[in-house]
């Protein structure tokens, strides 16, 4: 007989204790990017793998170049191997000021409605999310003794600064962390606040920023003005030319590689319940703006883009400085989809920005990371037990969605290790995260420990 029922039982009757254990996690202010918190960053990473070795598991923190990485091991099962990543680090809280209380003080805020969140820098992203994971197995040692599956945890202090050291450390514990057959990744939402969600392919990265210099110095613009190159000028005509009329990307070869979402997937894309003047409405748009032949929902999920995220020169102070600006930046982002070779990509940005450059104008490009779309595997069976166990829970048909984001390790975890992944996670679209008054629903938080429980069993039945 099955100890799921007695699991869910247990989860349903620990909801105090468990978020007991989510606020202790949540007060330490564990921000990955600022030095001046460096300690608190050990201090997240050592109260992990205290909590995850009360649970049994063989748990260490591991020293990296940056921020220590917690590994913890529990392999008692007959089950398949998962592996499982979290990040414990956070976002700064900037600007403070916007926040209702203490980012580092969590609580249990009741809305209008009388529904629950729980407040705090971290809640969703991602501390609130990788303990969804952490208590459903803490529930299911607790009552059966042991876990459906062989499990290995992962949790990373990097994520939300420059994640620097994780591929390395994934290559010298390839031999032990490859050996798992499928990786978990709690960091994504759900389809709506009823419809739990399995992301099935995210979009890579890629970052250039680039610098368009002409005079040696700015240059009054009642003297020079005609004569002098200007360097804001020249370098925004030649980003005005990234997309044609129809919105395509121009990039000679910048579509090399991308594929079509299989028939299968468009159609479940389009039970789905979306509307576009819903999506673009809530921020004040009314019009898609990418590829005039696709739908809004191919455009975020399945298409690759191109984006210019700031540009400056010149004076931008308060009042009017007449000058032709020596030099003038801009920076690019690309978001790629299946087989688009990032570097590929990024000679073709820089041979187009230099093919537009006019006499006396130099150019000077600065790399900001790169990293590969993925696609799941969709009919793999993981994913099929996955999806039925969140739609037990839920009792509504779990649905496969595409992410418009990046989250490079699950990349890393298929080009290093070999393994697919299950993105299951259980944010909502108004967590807030990154921003102030960051939140999580407690629906999600306890529905959350269940379904990790559910997709557990699931998997080890296998």
């Amino acid at each position: 007989m099955s100890a799921l029922p007695s699991v869910l039982d247990r989860l349903d009757h620990d909801t105090d204790a468990a978020l007991e254990r989510l606020f202790a996690l949540l007060r330490i202010p564990s921000i990955s990017t600022d030095p001046a918190y460096a300690g608190d960053c050990r201090r997240a990473a050592e109260w992990l793998a205290a909590d995850l070795g009360s649970m049994g598991f063989s748990a260490h923190v591991c020293p990296t170049g940056g921020h220590p990485i917690v590994l913890a091991e529990d392999h008692d099962a007959d089950g398949p191997h998962v592996l499982f990543y979290g990040h414990y680090d956070v976002q700064p809280v900037d600007p403070l000021a916007l926040w209702a209380r203490d980012p580092f003080d969590p609580a249990i805020v009741t809305r209008p409605d009388g529904s629950r969140e729980i407040a705090g820098r971290g809640a969703s992203d991602d501390k609130g999310q990788l303990m969804t994971f952490l208590e459903a197995c803490r529930a299911w040692k607790a009552v059966a003794g042991r876990l459906p599956c062989k499990v290995t945890v992962l949790l990373e202090g990097e994520e939300e600064s420059s994640g620097e050291h994780l591929p390395g450390f994934l290559e010298s514990h390839k031999a032990r962390l490859g050996a798992a057959s499928i990786a978990l990744v709690c960091d994504t939402g759900m389809w709506n606040a009823t419809t739990p969600a399995i992301t099935t392919s995210l979009r890579g990265m890629l970052g250039e920023e680039v610098v368009v210099k002409a005079a040696s110095r700015d240059l009054h613009s009642g003297h020079y003005g005609g004569a002098a190159a200007n360097p804001i000028t020249v370098l925004a005509r030649a980003l005005a030319e990234l997309h044609d009329r129809d919105g395509r990307v121009t990039l000679a070869g910048f579509y090399d590689g991308v594929p079509e979402p299989s028939d299968d997937v468009k159609r479940q894309w389009q039970s789905i319940d979306f509307k576009t003047e819903d999506f673009l409405g809530e921020i004040g748009l009314r019009f898609p703006a990418g590829e005039t032949d696709r739908t809004c929902l191919e455009q975020v999920w399945s298409r690759p883009t191109a984006e210019i995220n700031g540009i400056t020169g010149g004076y931008t102070g308060a009042g009017f400085k007449t000058v032709i600006p020596a030099e003038a930046r801009a920076k690019v982002s690309f978001r790629l989809v299946g087989d688009q070779d990032p570097e590929a990509i990024r000679a073709s940005f820089r041979d187009f920005i230099r093919a537009r450059l006019r006499p006396d104008c130099e150019v000077e490009f600065i790399a900001h990371g790169a990293s590969r779309g993925v696609t799941m595997p969709v009919a793999a069976p993981a994913f099929a037990r996955a999806r039925q166990a969140l739609s037990d829970e839920w009792q509504t048909e779990a649905a496969f969605i595409g992410g418009g984001g990046s989250i490079p390790v699950v990349g890393d975890f298929r080009r290093l290790l070999g393994l697919d992944t299950l993105l299951i996670g259980f944010s909502l679209d108004d967590d807030r995260i990154h921003s102030p008054n960051e939140k999580y629903d407690l629906r999600c938080f306890d529905k959350g420990r269940r379904s990790w429980a559910r997709v557990l069993a699931a998997l080890g039945a296998s």
